[in-house]
């Protein structure tokens, strides 16, 4: 079969294995030579894939919220400004964005191809100026152009905070890492820590990373073992060390909606 080229570092990408995807497509899957990202033929079964925003296999999104929460305010509160703006880029439902509020951070949801159910009235828009970060959780294994969705993140922001799941070494087989996602299809893009530094260094950025499923792609230079550090730390700790004497904003954020007041 013929080989894709690599859509990070566009080297010769060999074939890899065919799986069912939807329970009903057979998907040739595809291996940089050079920098082991994984991508899919082209995936003409997205719209069926995406019926619904969110899969329904996707038990342990409110785990990953909280979990991830813990993450960000710890993360926020060693390398960033915690009074500046945030944008959650991929928000889903907008779990993550009013769970960042009820923290006292200044969080805006954004996701073209979701609803906000969860935080209405704090939606993202070119209006807001001097965003400090942008959030993109379980976003990247989605994009089917990632250099692209990149591009539209660092016009909002220099600073990505994301989770996705590595490529271990060696790759599993088709059956042996849940992570490929085959049942619901949305998972067709998958990376290596070679792959994330090339995306950083087209960008001239930074990558960092906890070697798992939490990196950076910033336009600072922190310490790597402490950012290491501070994700692990912040998924063994308590929630309250990592609320940063931030005051929530859950009330203020009802009396904003109920009285219609702009937040921008």
């Amino acid at each position: 079969m013929e080989a894709n080229n690599c859509k990070i570092c566009s080297e010769k990408s060999s074939f890899l294995f065919k799986a069912t995807v939807l329970k009903k497509y057979e998907v040739s899957y595809f291996k940089c030579n050079n920098c082991g990202f994984i991508q899919t033929e082209k995936p003409f079964w997205l719209d069926e894939a995406y019926s619904s925003a969110i899969g329904s296999e996707d038990t342990g999104i409110m785990q990953r919220n909280l979990y991830l929460r813990q993450v960000s305010s710890a993360l926020i509160g060693a390398f960033f400004n915690k009074h500046k703006t945030f944008v959650d880029f991929a928000g889903g439902y907008g779990i993550f964005t009013r769970l960042m509020r009820d923290s006292g951070f200044n969080y805006l949801w954004h996701d073209p191809f979701a609803s906000n159910l969860i935080a209405r009235g704090f939606e993202y828009s070119e209006a807001v100026k001097d965003v400090e970060l942008i959030s993109a959780f379980e976003a990247f294994e989605h994009f089917d152009n990632p250099l692209e969705e990149v591009d539209k993140m660092l016009k909002i922001s220099k600073n990505i905070l994301l989770s996705t799941r590595l490529v271990p070494n060696p790759v599993p087989k088709p059956d042996d890492w849940w992570y490929y996602s085959f049942t619901g299809g949305q998972h067709i893009a998958l990376y290596t820590i070679k792959s994330f530094e090339i995306i950083a260094a087209k960008h001239k950025l930074n990558f960092y990373s906890n070697g798992k499923s939490v990196h950076l792609l910033t336009e600072k230079k922190i310490n790597a073992s402490l950012f290491k550090l501070v994700v692990k730390t912040a998924s063994l700790a308590p929630n309250k060390i990592f609320t940063l004497n931030l005051p929530s904003k859950t009330q203020s954020d009802m009396i904003a909606v109920l009285e219609n007041k702009s937040i921008i």
